[in-house]
């Protein structure tokens, strides 16, 4: 990408640039979803400031890239407004990223900071080339020629280090050195990598407004939309990384700031086909407002800088309310000038403690004192924050944003717009980007999360909000009303019955919250077919507003404290049977000695038991107990081509029938075990030392048996109290592997006695099974090839 600029700034003098306009910015917008890409990437193994540059300069060739294109197909009007469109975001990322380059080189991070620090000098460099020609592109085109140099050299090391398997290895791209040093630093870090560069995001859209403010630039304009929904967009991603980071309040932030800026787009972008301005709905400006201030409130109890910070939009909004020209006047923009300063403190107090050993404090400690020792419930902490529903979820629970969108969606319908310029109203970006869009992605989330009819509901009422967005304040809905719109409402207003049909099984909160919804849906019915009666669209957005925000409240208190603040209510219908209330299964936390002896003495007494181990969770019997055995079997509904294993803690369990195995059979198991790969050996008098009795028949086949050692501690100590095992896996035959505890209450809760709980398995791959059968004639074979590849075995 540097290479290519360095050519457009050598070549610009010419008449005719070497590469077109046009050509450059598609370039630059390729290269910015590849640099997004590695960026992610990278975050998904450990934080890095690698992380923040690869997002926060992808964002900046984005909007860049579609500024090229607009001046190189001539939609920019006038000599200057090229320099108008580019300044606003130039001089954001030479700030943002002389902060990255500052804090690279301090936390010992040479390569991304030279980067960082030569693509600001370039921005820097630009800007004054669009004030002051005789300064000549070269300075620009010299500085992003560092960056391709830095790069050339790093992509080198790493050639060279793979090329070497390891032996070469130039300076500053050893990464395996890298890796064991951030092990050593442990979690100095933040927890959530993405919360920079999304405070970077907002210095740029802070920037287009307070340029205008200050005199920078002449007027605001289409060329400024591209900055805009980039970094909307890119706040979109990063707020759905910071579900994956698991910090709901930040990724519930990001969400919210998103709209702001693809509100702001949209008002820049009105004025190319209406010579008038479009203007706002105050009402909902104050409900945006009074959300923004109880999201401040409780992450404040998290971090109490980053809910200083969210004031600042407090401010925002109530200024944008208290202007009839919005994002065009003074009072908003003054308080954008603000969001940019704090934005670039909050920022930098990120960066650095996400690299630095010795970060600086973000206050928690002291809220956290300040808790203990008043009578407000404890701060929600430690594994259980974020389990699953059912699974193993990679995500933070997204409920909290899905609700905040449907307040938002229906406070924006009681705008009444203009039926002749029904595009005047900005409504668009709050009805189809925070009610459809935002709501599509929280129901995405809470399916991953194993939340089927919850993600069900958020992706009828995104679609909803969506269509109805687009059609009636779009422009399409018209004076005309249509049958065919009220068949369509009707469809949607049956599938609404059926979600308000299940969560009567649910609770009262989301019963009373598709209720509502359908009084929404009423609403849109009779407005289709003429029969409005005056007053009742409002009263209905209102009463669905009003259940939304305590269902906001309910979900971020629940994420935030222990114990219910606002509860969500009981099933309005109780199911009897499994799953409602309490079960025969026992749940028991692994991480308590105490669970694992009464696991223990569920064995001992013929029961079977749902277990973690090192690859997934498994389903045990005690080899004692032939009874247990055979239970264990029929719940699984064991297939013949799938023989259950048996598992012992150590090789000492074996020493009686040493003189049993061969040599080489023995020494192959000392040297295997303990670990997640299963040997296949041939069926002898050994398993009769195991004191497995009339439970034989159900282990192995009769040639041969699979045994192992776990490499789990949890595991080994269970079968040092208990003695061998008999182990399958925790799933119906035929099914994926059982990856978390949830999944085993799902699958087999109501035939197992007991499940010892100890969250999502460390891997998602099950163990490597080996035949050794034939192993004295110099043969291995592989019935299965799991976690542990063929190479090492």
């Amino acid at each position: 990408g540097s290479l290519l600029l360095a050519v457009h700034f050598y070549s610009s003098p010419r008449a005719s640039p070497l590469i077109p306009s046009t050509a450059l910015g598609v370039l630059l917008l390729v290269l910015s979803a590849l640099l997004a890409y590695a960026g992610i990437r990278r975050s998904l193994r450990n934080a890095s400031l690698l992380v923040s540059l690869c997002l926060t300069l992808s964002a900046f060739w984005s909007g860049y890239g579609v500024i090229l294109i607009l001046e190189g197909q001539g939609a920019l009007p006038g000599p200057g407004a090229a320099r108008d469109a580019l300044v606003p975001g130039l001089a954001t990322f030479s700030l943002a990223l002389l902060l990255v380059a500052v804090v690279g080189f301090l936390c010992r991070e040479p390569v991304p900071a030279l980067v960082a620090s030569a693509v600001s000098l370039a921005s820097a460099h630009e800007v004054a080339l669009h004030y002051s020609s005789s300064l000549g592109p070269s300075a620009v085109a010299c500085s992003h020629l560092i960056v391709c140099l830095c790069g050339g050299y790093f992509a080198l090391g790493r050639m060279l280090y793979f090329l070497s398997k390891g032996k070469v290895a130039l300076p500053g791209t050893d990464l395996a050195e890298k890796k064991a040093q951030e092990q050593g630093r442990g979690g100095a870090g933040s927890t959530n990598a993405f919360a920079a560069p999304g405070l970077l995001l907002n210095m740029l859209s802070a920037s287009v407004f307070g340029c205008r403010l200050l005199g920078v630039t002449h007027t605001l304009f289409l060329g400024h939309v591209p900055w805009l929904w980039a970094a909307g967009t890119y706040q979109i991603g990063i707020c759905v990384l910071s579900y994956r980071a698991m910090d709901v309040p930040m990724a519930t932030a990001f969400g919210f700031m998103s709209i702001l800026k693809f509100a702001g787009g949209y008002c820049l972008l009105y004025p190319t086909w209406q010579p008038e301005e479009p203007h706002f709905p105050t009402p909902f400006l104050v409900v945006f407002s009074i959300l923004f201030a109880v999201l401040a409130l409780f992450l404040s109890l998290q971090s109490p800088v980053d809910g200083l910070y969210l004031l600042v939009f407090v401010a925002y909004c109530i200024a944008l309310a208290c202007s009839p020209r919005g994002f065009f006047a003074g009072g908003p923009q003054g308080v954008a000038v603000a969001i940019f300063v704090a934005s670039a403190l909050v920022a930098l107090i990120h960066l650095y403690g996400v690299r630095a050993r010795a970060k600086i404090p973000p206050g928690k400690g002291a809220v956290k004192a300040l808790l203990a020792r008043s009578s407000l419930p404890k701060l929600r902490e430690g594994p259980d924050l974020h389990a699953p529903y059912l699974g193993y979820s990679k995500y933070a629970d997204a409920e909290v944003l899905a609700y905040a969108c449907s307040v938002l969606a229906s406070f924006a319908l009681t705008a009444t717009g203009d039926p002749q310029a029904p595009l005047a109203t900005v409504v668009i970006p709050w009805v189809v980007v925070a009610g459809g869009i935002l709501k599509l992605l929280g129901g995405s989330v809470a399916f991953a999360r194993g939340k089927t009819l919850e993600s069900s509901a958020f992706i009828l009422y995104s679609v909803m909000w969506i269509i109805w967005g687009l059609t009636r304040y779009g422009g399409l809905y018209g004076t005309a009303r249509s049958f065919h719109a009220a068949v369509g409402i009707i469809a949607f207003m049956l599938f609404n019955s059926f979600i308000v049909f299940c969560s009567l099984f649910l609770n009262m909160a989301w019963f009373f919250y598709s209720l509502t919804f359908m009084l929404i849906a009423v609403s849109f019915l009779l407005d289709a077919i003429h029969a409005l009666p005056a007053g009742y669209d409002i009263a209905a957005t209102l009463i669905f507003g009003l259940v939304s925000f305590y269902c906001f409240l309910a979900a971020l208190s629940s994420s935030t404290f222990e114990g219910c603040c606002f509860p969500m209510g009981r099933p309005v219908v109780q199911l009897s049977g499994v799953g409602a209330g309490t079960t025969k299964c026992l749940h028991l936390p692994a991480r308590k000695a105490s669970s694992v002896k009464r696991i223990a003495d569920i064995l001992r007494n013929g029961g079977t038991c749902g277990i973690p181990t090192d690859t997934v969770y498994v389903l045990v019997a005690a080899c004692s107990r032939p009874d247990a055995v055979e239970k264990a079997h029929r719940s699984k509904r064991q297939a013949q081509d799938r023989p259950m294993s048996l598992w012992i803690s150590s090789l000492k369990q074996l020493e009686p029938a040493k003189h049993l195995f061969t040599p080489l059979l023995w020494d192959f198991m000392e040297a295997a075990w303990p670990s997640p790969i299963s040997l296949v050996i041939p069926r002898g008098e050994w398993v009769d030392f195991l004191g497995m009795k009339d439970s034989a028949k159900y282990v192995g086949t009769p040639q041969s048996v699979a045994i192992r050692i776990p490499d789990c501690s949890v595991t080994t100590h269970l079968i040092d109290l208990v003695g061998p095992i008999v182990v399958t896996s925790a799933n119906p035959t035929g099914e994926a592997d059982t990856t978390h505890h949830n999944q085993v209450y799902a699958k087999l809760g109501d035939k197992v006695d007991a499940v010892l709980c100890g969250g999502p398995s460390p891997e998602n791959i099950a163990s490597t099974v080996v035949d050794c059968t034939k192993i004295d004639s110099g043969n291995i074979g592989f019935f299965r090839v799991g976690i542990i590849p063929k190479s090492q075995v």
